[in-house]
């Protein structure tokens, strides 16, 4: 892939009108958006460089004085909320705070080139509450001590009901300045009825068996991750001589013809067609493909492991109504409300007891909508089990540029060549 290969132009991933793919969306970020968001890459704020945990007299500094003020904007990924906005109409209703949502940020790496020189100034983004992916441009917004440390006492909801799994994300240890909004995993999708048995390993992405019938992601960063993986490695905590020898092992893969394609979108109708028997995929796409066309791939995280991303909600440093924010976030935390933004989106919900709420809104609903909602109630692609979580690994961390276009320099020519 070249730079274009880090993005999609169809800049849509959900198989239903209703909703971009978010995933897709995030393709275009971290080593996505390599053009115009690496010249503002190494760039800090006007203050010290943030601590990657922030300390308790930062917290405390920070709210010192902060008041709630009864209004604050959400910038947000396109179609990322029912268009009705319900949940933010449930708040207004309780809080008596008026909400303004903008569906702004289509790429992290724009993103940040957009707000960094308000941020760096010191000066306000027009928004109170931002959602952010695990990516590249998370760490520049952290140590860039362009978020706020959040105050956790006022979090509840969150403290009670998230996920094990999103309190202890590698890159923001302990949440000190993100909670999940929503999750995602990469794992592989099969269609049973041509591979002939259950695909459980990446091993099964280098069998000879499947000669020319496995699909693999043209992003590099997903590509990588996968063959970091195959051979044991941590990408998280991976290096540049474990990046050689996943390089080393997908060229294998290539050489021996075992790979059909390297795809973007498309995986999803080369396996509807029958060019690959099993790929890489998207839980999303996945879930949405079955229910849409009645198609009954399956979706496995491979026991060597896959990987999990995640969309965070945080509060810019210099966000004038941060105590309105804070509020909002943890509202997300409710498991009703959790449970109704859950059923809309179809992405990984980061509150496990959601899950029972919505089996009871399925046995209030009729018809398709009863189905709908069991269909997302059951899904593990929704409620993973602590058996795949205990196998989803976070992206390789980039501490610095350069880590970042020596990662692409090693994947991008297994692509390209």
């Amino acid at each position: 892939m070249s730079a274009s290969n880090f993005s999609d132009p169809s800049l849509l991933r959900g198989l239903t009108q209703r909703r971009f793919g978010r995933r897709d969306a995030l393709r275009l970020s971290g080593l996505a958006a390599m053009g115009g968001a690496l010249a503002a890459c190494g760039v800090q704020g006007q203050g010290t460089q943030a601590p990657a945990s922030a300390e308790p007299d930062a917290v405390a500094q920070f709210w010192n004085g902060k008041v709630k003020n009864g209004s604050m904007s959400f910038a947000g990924w396109p179609l990322y909320m029912d268009p009705k906005q319900p949940e933010l109409k449930k708040f207004t209703a309780r809080t008596g705070i008026k909400v303004k949502y903008d569906e702004v940020i289509q790429e992290m790496g724009p993103w940040f080139a957009k707000v960094q020189p308000q941020l760096s100034a010191g000066q306000s983004i027009g928004y109170d509450l931002m959602v952010i992916t695990n990516s590249f441009q998370f760490t520049q917004f952290r140590d860039s001590g362009f978020l706020a440390p959040l105050d956790h006492s006022k979090l509840p909801n969150y403290a009670k009901n998230a996920g094990a799994a999103y309190k202890k994300e590698a890159f923001d240890p302990g949440n000190a300045y993100s909670i999940p909004w929503a999750s995602g995993m990469t794992g592989i999708a099969y269609d049973f009825n041509r591979t002939g048995r259950e695909i459980t390993k990446l091993a099964d992405l280098w069998d000879p068996q499947f000669k020319g019938k496995v699909g693999m992601f043209s992003d590099i960063q997903e590509l990588g991750n996968f063959g970091l993986l195959a051979l044991g490695i941590d990408p998280a905590e991976s290096t540049a001589d474990d990046w050689e020898k996943a390089a080393d092992h997908l060229r294998k893969q290539k050489d021996d013809k075992i790979v059909r394609n390297y795809y973007d979108q498309s995986y999803i109708e080369a396996l509807g067609s029958g060019e690959v028997w099993l790929t890489q995929a998207w839980s999303g796409d996945i879930f949405q493909k079955n229910i849409s066309d009645g198609t009954d791939f399956r979706f496995v995280i491979p026991d060597e492991g896959g990987t999990i991303w995640t969309d965070n909600m945080t509060i810019p440093v210099t966000a004038p109504n941060p105590v309105d924010a804070l509020m909002l976030m943890d509202f997300f935390y409710e498991v009703e409300n959790a449970a109704t933004l859950a059923e809309y989106i179809n992405y990984v919900c980061p509150v496990p007891a959601a899950q029972p709420v919505i089996r009871t809104h399925a046995g209030k609903a009729t018809g398709e909508d009863k189905d709908a909602l069991l269909d997302v109630a059951d899904s593990k692609l929704v409620f993973p089990t602590k058996v795949e979580y205990d196998k989803l690994h976070y992206y390789v961390a980039f501490e610095a540029t350069a880590e970042q276009q020596k990662f692409q320099k090693t994947f991008e020519p297994i692509v390209l060549g």
